[in-house]
C-alpha cells in the first residue's frame, strides 16, 4: 500500500480560493496521485502565522479543494505526529488527508531534522509540487527526502520546462518586465538574462529605485534604499527602460503615464518572448491600475510566448479574464525570479533537478 506525501501550496488569498492557480494546481495534482485508490497526505504552510494562530489554518480550504476533486478530505488538526500517524493507518485505502500549516511548527522553515524525520513517518513516498517554495530550505521539501524516496510532482516539472526555454533558447526579441518595490530581488534576473535580453522594461518601487539611482527625483515614492547606490552599472545600459511620465498623489509615483504604456505596449506587440514578474503600480487603487492592466491586455494580444509569475501578477492576469491568453502563468514568484537569475534552489536540489 503507498502512502503519498504531497507537499503542494496553499498560501492563497482566501477571498476567492477557488479561483486560484495555485489551488487549481494543487487540486489537479491531488486527483492523479489518489487515482489508484492511494493513500494520500497533503502538506503546506499558509501566511506567516506566529505560533499556531487559527486564523491562519489549513482548514480554511478543505471545502475549495473537495469541490475540485470531488472527493472528502479529512483535515487533521494539530501536530501530534502520533496521532496522525494512528488516524493515517487506521483510515480505508483511498482516503485523503490535510494536515494543518506546517509554519505553525517552528522546525519547518529552519529545516529541523526531527521534524523532517516525523513528517517522513507518516508515508512511504513523497512528492514535491510545490514550486514557490522551491528557493526555501524548509523541513518539507528539502529535510524530508533524506529519509523518503522522493520525485517532483507535475506543476515542478511543468515550471522547469517553461522556465528553461528561457535560460538556454528563448525566441528573440526577448523582453523582460519587472516591477514590484523589492529590486533587489530583480538585479540577479537583470544579470543573468540581460546579455539575451533586448529590453528590460521596469514598473512600480523597482522603476523608481532605478530612477533614484540615475538622479531622479522621484519624491515620496517608494523605492528600494539598499541597492540605489549599488546598481550604478545597471542604470547605465541602454536595454534597461523606466517610465518617463507618471502618475502621481501625494508627491508619490503609483502608476506610469500614457506615453510610457504606450511606448511599452509597442515594444511588447514586438516581442517573440515575455517575461512579467511585478506590479508595475499601485493597481489595487482604480486611479494607477492602468499601467499594470495594459502592459497585461499587451502581453495577452502578443504573438510571443508568455510567462507571468508571482502572486499579485497573476492576480491581475486572472482579474482581466487573460489566463487563456497567456503561455505559461507560473505559481511562483520568488522561486520563479531565483531559478531565472540561475540561483540554486534548494528543494531542486533536493529532488536531484539541479546540481549542488
Amino acid at each position: 500500500m503507498i502512502t503519498y506525501l504531497l507537499r503542494t501550496n496553499l498560501d492563497i488569498e482566501d477571498k476567492k480560493p477557488q479561483n486560484s492557480l495555485r489551488l487549481r494546481s494543487a487540486a489537479s495534482t491531488i486527483k492523479l496521485l489518489s487515482k489508484k485508490n492511494n493513500k494520500l497526505v497533503i502538506l503546506s504552510h499558509f501566511g506567516r502565522p506566529v505560533g499556531n494562530d487559527p486564523d491562519f489554518s489549513l482548514k480554511r480550504f478543505k471545502k475549495s479543494l473537495e469541490g475540485k476533486i470531488k472527493k472528502r478530505i479529512v483535515f487533521i488538526p494539530g501536530h501530534n505526529f502520533s496521532n496522525i500517524k494512528r488516524i493515517i493507518l487506521k483510515a480505508p485505502l483511498g482516503t485523503l488527508f490535510l494536515l494543518e500549516n506546517l509554519r505553525f511548527l517552528k522546525g519547518e522553515t529552519k529545516n529541523d531534522y526531527k521534524l523532517s524525520k516525523s513528517l517522513a513517518d507518516l508515508g512511504n513516498r513523497y512528492v514535491n509540487d510545490d514550486f514557490a517554495t522551491s528557493h526555501r530550505s524548509n523541513a518539507s521539501n528539502v529535510g524530508i527526502t533524506k529519509f523518503l524516496p522522493s520525485v517532483p510532482g507535475p506543476t515542478i516539472k511543468n515550471e522547469i520546462r517553461n522556465l528553461k526555454q528561457i535560460l538556454e533558447n528563448p525566441r528573440k526579441p526577448l523582453v523582460l518586465i519587472l516591477g514590484g518595490i523589492k529590486m533587489a530581488d530583480k538585479i540577479g534576473v537583470i544579470d543573468n538574462l540581460l546579455s539575451k535580453t533586448d529590453y528590460v522594461l521596469l514598473g512600480g518601487g523597482s522603476a523608481n529605485t532605478v530612477l533614484k539611482a540615475r538622479g531622479v527625483n522621484v519624491g515620496k515614492s517608494a523605492f528600494d534604499a539598499k541597492v540605489v547606490k549599488s546598481i550604478g552599472r545597471l542604470c547605465k545600459n541602454k536595454k534597461i527602460i523606466t517610465p518617463i511620465d507618471f502618475k502621481k498623489s501625494g508627491g508619490k509615483i503609483l502608476d506610469m503615464g500614457h506615453k510610457t504604456l504606450a511606448g511599452y505596449t509597442a515594444i511588447i506587440k514586438s516581442a517573440r518572448t515575455v517575461i512579467w514578474g511585478g506590479p508595475l503600480g499601485q493597481f489595487e487603487n482604480r486611479e494607477f491600475s492602468s499601467g499594470s492592466y495594459g502592459v497585461a491586455r499587451a502581453i495577452a494580444k502578443s504573438r510571443a510566448f508568455s510567462i507571468v509569475g508571482g502572486g499579485e501578477t497573476v492576480e491581475i492576469i486572472t482579474h482581466l479574464g487573460l489566463e487563456k491568453k497567456i503561455s505559461f502563468l507560473s505559481t511562483g514568484g520568488g522561486a520563479m525570479l531565483d531559478y531565472l537569475a540561475g540561483l540554486k534552489l534548494p528543494a531542486l536540489v533536493a529532488l536531484k533537478l539541479q546540481r549542488k
